[in-house]
């Protein structure tokens, strides 16, 4: 089957680096991608998680944009709860005015850290505990357009620059919530496999059986973020992968670090409990060859109604994981640095 592929990067920090690499890597792979035919290039927010340097994916944007041709380059997510609405229009209107017709707005509403870092976000309890996601989310809209309730407060706020459409906009999410609201509003919407496998294929397909038409998407459009890595061989590729499971481990133990090495993960001391854990998250992530790995998206891809597969590969090594998306990039035949014509939502207007 043919599926757009596209990258969901953290910006690992490994072992031994220090952040600053870790973010010249992720200049280093969007360029690379670029090249080899990806679609999008979308980067997370996480914040209190020493491990990943993208605390702020609006600045890694420009920065990716600037350093890129074609590629379409893209939040994944924003997390809405962060910020405010019209700070988040702006912002993205204005990366638009720079980078026409190639960025995108992932939104979230999940904090991307802990309560205490979320409440230092945010600045009062208040803000943590209200649940206020689809207020935010409608405010957001009405800055984007333009349209608010008659009598509404910021009915005369003109989020700049006035004549820039917002870019299009994607609903993220990991449970059925963001499904719904995506489908309901007919906005593009991304499922993260890679948080929640068991759930992918209910979700994707309730998404694109009630999706309803809007000015901004006339066609449902699902995207399925997986987490992969692939290597010249099965037993190369889970070698690299160790350091993501041990990784995994650490993130649910609550002992955030560096992404470890693979000699690192190889030399840890494992207890009987702790191996059954790494093996149940092992259902989170695809290993193999080209052809393994090829075969494995293709699956998810037809079980879920996936339209495009974002892949986000953490390996400890930069270039074995510019290899694997390369590796990936030549099994699916994608074409380099041609036009692609994939299903891109028209921008919202004023």
């Amino acid at each position: 089957m043919t599926v757009a592929l596209s990258v969901l990067d953290l910006s690992p920090i490994s072992s031994g680096a220090a952040a600053r690499q870790a973010l010249h890597n992720t200049l280093d792979l969007a360029r690379a991608v670029d090249e080899m035919g990806y679609t999008r290039y979308w980067m997370s927010e996480h914040h209190n998680s020493i491990g990943l340097a993208s605390a702020a994916p609006e600045i890694l944007i420009g920065h990716v944009a600037a350093v890129t041709t074609r590629i379409r380059v893209g939040s994944g997510g924003i997390m809405l709860p962060n910020h405010t609405a019209l700070k988040v229009v702006e912002t993205f209107r204005l990366l638009a005015a720079l980078h026409p017709d190639r960025i995108d707005l992932g939104i979230g509403r999940a904090p991307g850290t802990d309560q205490l870092t979320a409440f230092a976000l945010r600045r009062s309890k208040e803000a943590l505990m209200a649940d206020d996601f689809p207020e935010q989310l409608a405010e957001l809209l009405a800055f984007s357009t333009g349209h608010f309730p008659d009598g509404h407060p910021f009915q005369a706020i003109t989020a700049i620059p006035a004549e820039i459409d917002l870019p299009p906009i994607w609903l993220l999410g990991s449970s059925d919530y963001s499904a719904q609201v995506a489908a309901a509003l007919g906005l593009g919407f991304a499922f993260a496999h890679h948080i929640n496998p068991r759930a992918a294929t209910t979700v994707m397909r309730y998404y694109h059986d009630h999706f309803v038409p809007s000015a901004q998407l006339q066609q449902p459009h699902a995207i399925l973020t997986v987490s992969a890595v692939c290597a010249d061989t099965e037993a190369q590729a889970e070698t690299l992968a160790s350091s993501l499971d041990l990784m995994f481990l650490q993130l649910q133990t609550g002992r955030l670090g560096a992404l470890p090495s693979p000699a690192e993960a190889a030399a840890y001391p494992y207890t009987p409990a702790e191996r059954a854990q790494v093996r149940a998250n092992q259902s989170r992530r695809l290993v193999g060859d080209p052809a393994s790995v090829q075969a494995q998206l293709n699956t998810l891809a037809t079980q879920t109604q996936a339209d495009e597969i974002m892949i986000t590969t953490m390996v400890h090594d930069h270039a074995a994981r510019v290899h694997s998306y390369e590796l990936l990039a030549d099994v699916f035949e994608l074409q380099g640095n041609s036009q692609q014509q994939t299903a891109v939502p028209v921008a919202m207007g004023v």
